[in-house]
């Protein structure tokens, strides 16, 4: 029975040590996974609409039609606006109805996005003109008409960790077009195909590309972050998994925020000094959240920021 009881102690140490040494050649030893695309998390909020088209909101209807594009680029994780509008009316913000840069920071942040997209449609519809003579017959002419199709959104794009506007611009989408017969003007966005064979359809494209062009150069400029959960017995938990493209053995450098840094004049975040601390490996990836362990330094802990 005693060498029983011998035997099995040493299987048990056996194993144990030889989990401790996969673990640490795994950790120190095991070349790391290159890192896909990563998503990046968008808030967009509803437009401000001030045009007089009055059948819709104009400016729900865009700020819909820019959640459902990025969406289908795969690159985005966007936070869609009924979301949004719940959680300003939990949190008592932007009762005036127009969203601001402090509105869009407040609910970025409880929301965990990186930049905030809102603004103005200022301009929505189509005029139409006459041209006379283009075509004639014998001693008569026939006008022609001319439509023009405009759609204008003074769009804003702010970084919700500091709370500066990190573009500010008009973008236009035109679409023009001459004939005999040209399209009525009731439009409705209620049947997408529908509407986006209009002149009004084609000219929202045009500016809602313009729109998602610009968010890219935004993030281009800034690279993928995250955040640790937390710590508990070696396994360090991460705030992102699957849903933004983590795999297991990317690897992430680890950066410990020190004091944020107000600007007194405005008011604003200007970020905070990061120390860095150490570097992990990604070892397990769930939907919403990844498990890594360390594969260099210490003093990892809930808040740290993780970047590529």
């Amino acid at each position: 029975m005693r060498k029983f009881i011998t035997f099995s102690l040493i299987l048990i140490i056996t194993f144990l040590i030889t989990g401790i040494y996969e673990t640490a050649a795994f950790a120190q030893g095991v070349e790391p996974v290159p890192l896909p695309p990563l998503k990046r998390r968008i808030a967009v909020f509803s437009f401000e609409d001030k045009t007089d088209y009055g059948k819709e909101n104009v400016g729900d209807a865009m700020a819909d039609m820019l959640t459902t594009e990025m969406v289908k680029s795969g690159k985005y994780i966007v936070i869609e606006r009924q979301q949004l509008n719940a959680i300003m009316q939990e949190q008592q913000l932007g009762m005036t109805g127009a969203v601001t840069p402090q509105t869009a920071v407040e609910v970025g942040k409880l929301l965990g996005v990186e930049l905030a997209v809102f603004g103005v449609v200022s301009e929505f519809g189509q005029k139409k003109s006459q041209t006379g003579g283009a075509l004639k017959k014998k001693h008569f002419g026939i006008g022609l008409d001319k439509s023009t199709a405009r759609v204008a959104i003074d769009v804003r794009i702010v970084e919700t960790e500091t709370g500066q506007i990190l573009a500010a611009d008009n973008v236009v989408g035109e679409e023009k077009k001459t004939g005999l017969a040209l399209e009525t003007y009731d439009i409705s966005f209620a049947d997408k195909s529908k509407f986006d064979q209009t002149m009004v359809g084609k000219a929202t494209r045009k500016a809602i590309e313009q729109i998602i062009s610009k968010v890219d150069a935004q993030l281009n400029k800034t690279p993928w972050s995250s955040k640790v959960l937390k710590v508990s017995d070696g396994t360090i938990y991460v705030k992102d998994g699957s849903n933004v493209g983590l795999v297991v053995g990317n690897v992430f450098q680890v950066y410990h925020p020190g004091e944020e840094l107000i600007d007194p004049d405005l008011g604003i975040s200007l970020g905070s000094e990061e120390k860095r601390i150490g570097e992990i490996q990604i070892i397990d990836v769930q939907e919403k959240f990844s498990k890594a362990i360390a594969r260099s330094g210490s003093g990892f802990a809930a808040g740290d920021i993780i970047r590529p």
